[in-house]
């Protein structure tokens, strides 16, 4: 089998139980964002982009949808020889079959895997992130400061700092401490969870983690600190574009609405580096003689009829005659029938809002609408 400088492992595996309805059957990987996407899209594409040939999945929770999805690597390009998405859920275990323990015993279980392909480096990423990145500029800082291993952060502002794990680094870059979520951090420099480790000292330090009784074994508890405190060379690359953890139906809302108001921070319509997903095949968009449009992301497929402000309409949405949506995210195939008014929710995929019901708020946390109503 030939050998790849480097491969990719996403961590696909997440429970994603503070969206809610959104993941009782679902992946939060497998999630919709962006009118005609999954979350999982995002760490693919830049793979892609990226020019990483092999990726491995490594799925978990409510993982039927999400390993027959990113099973269709053609959607990604990746179906040529030499190349493929692979998913990698737990392995049966002598009594029975198991969960992955943490993000770094998801890797342990399939070293085996990594091996085959012989890489120099592995980069592991998560699977629920929305961002836009060259993984193959990452590569090039790791190999330029000879790292063994590099992490890339992102500079937040430092009254928010404790809500993340802060790289701590000298001016060349080279991380010298690691906290998680410090109440009283040092620096501004929050992991975004994305890694690149030469594999043999990976898989040294993932076979010792094994024989440590109280290990969490997970990388920002136990892998990386471990790296740190051995006098390791850990660096870090420091990524300036927009990235967006949707782990709430707070913070998935308000990435949908910077499609809106913040589109030259995340351009989906950018030629140079796109974002695969699934083609459906549904009709094109259609505008009613009632409908009144401002400021919004709609997709294919849409039927609008009536008033549309500032949202964002997923596949096969319908909004009917008389009907108003505000500052809303309607997923797939969602109806909002004749004089109803929606607010500033999320409006689950196949979802009907009746005629005239009216959800939502004007301000506060946002809503998710997931039963018919």
């Amino acid at each position: 089998m030939r050998k790849h400088n480097m491969i990719a492992m996403i961590l696909a595996g997440g429970r994603g139980s503070r969206l809610f309805d959104l993941t009782n059957k679902v992946a939060k990987p497998a999630v919709y964002f962006g009118g005609k996407y999954r979350i999982i899209d995002f760490p693919l594409s830049n793979c892609a982009n990226s020019n990483i040939q092999i990726i491995g999945v490594l799925t978990q929770y409510e993982s039927v949808l999400l390993n027959s999805y990113v099973a269709q690597d053609q959607r990604w390009g990746l179906d040529a020889k030499d190349s493929g998405i692979y998913v990698l859920p737990p392995r049966e275990k002598s009594e029975g079959f198991g969960l992955y323990r943490g993000t770094a015993d998801a890797i342990t279980q399939n070293i085996d895997f990594v091996d085959q392909y012989d890489p120099e480096y592995v980069l592991v990423l998560s699977g629920d992130h929305i961002y836009k990145m060259d993984y193959d500029a990452m590569l090039e800082d790791h190999k330029r400061n000879k790292a063994d291993v590099t992490i890339a952060v992102l500079e937040v502002p430092l009254k928010e700092a404790s809500r993340f794990g802060i790289m701590n680094a000298h001016e060349d870059g080279r991380i010298y401490e690691f906290e998680e979520k410090p109440k009283q951090p040092k620096s501004n420099l929050a992991s975004m969870g994305i890694y690149i480790f030469s594999w043999p000292l990976l898989k040294q330090a993932l076979i010792d983690d094994l024989s440590v009784e109280d290990s969490n074994h997970d990388f920002g508890k136990d892998i990386i600190p471990g790296f740190l405190n051995s006098g390791k060379r850990l660096f870090t690359h420091r990524f300036k574009g927009y990235w967006k953890d949707v782990g709430t139906i707070d913070s998935l809302w308000e990435a949908n609405m910077d499609l809106i108001y913040h589109r030259d921070e995340l351009n989906l319509a950018d030629p140079s580096w796109k974002i695969y997903t699934e083609d459906i095949t549904v009709p094109p968009q259609y505008m009613g003689p009632n409908a009144s449009i401002e400021n919004a992301y709609i997709n294919q497929g849409c039927v609008v009829d009536g008033t549309v402000i500032n949202s964002v309409l997923f596949t096969g949405v319908k909004v009917d005659k008389g009907a108003v949506v505000k500052d809303s995210v309607l997923m797939p195939f969602s109806h909002i029938k004749s004089n109803a008014f929606v607010q500033r929710v999320i409006v689950a995929d196949d979802v009907v809002v009746e005629e005239g019901s009216k959800v939502g708020k004007e301000s506060g946390e946002i809503d998710l609408i997931s039963q018919n109503c």
